[in-house]
């Protein structure tokens, strides 16, 4: 029975963080070279406003699978991604358009529709 709560506790516990894992180097050039528009958030695990925008990435991830790539960076992990990126701040979102050219950047929290207004503007649907 103890077991079984366990289980229970566990598997709660991973459905309420859902988060997107964080994005190897290669997986960011393979979105950025697909085809498709594309949003990458670079930020950290313990950075509040990073931890409020986990589910709605995790959300649009599904939402637009095939339509747009939605990845997540911990720039505490990869700090290569943030010199890359040239992040200041975080949390930092950074849209691609189609052919992988940088088109818009916006630094802090996000919200769902806005992040979904600009996805729009790159022809998502």
């Amino acid at each position: 029975m103890r077991v079984l709560a366990g289980l229970f506790l566990l598997l709660a516990a991973s459905v309420a963080r859902a988060e997107l894992p964080s994005a190897s180097d290669a997986a960011v050039n393979q979105a950025l070279a697909a085809g498709k528009p594309a949003v990458i958030d670079l930020g950290a695990r313990a950075c509040i406003p990073c931890k409020k925008m986990a589910p709605i990435l995790e959300s649009l991830a599904g939402e637009y699978r095939g339509k747009a790539n939605v990845l997540f960076i911990d720039v505490h992990g990869n700090q290569t991604a943030a010199k890359r990126f040239r992040v200041q701040m975080i949390p930092t979102q950074i849209f691609f358009d189609a052919r992988g050219k940088e088109v818009k950047r916006h630094v802090g929290f996000m919200d769902k529709a806005d992040i979904v207004r600009e996805l729009n503007a790159l022809g998502v649907r």
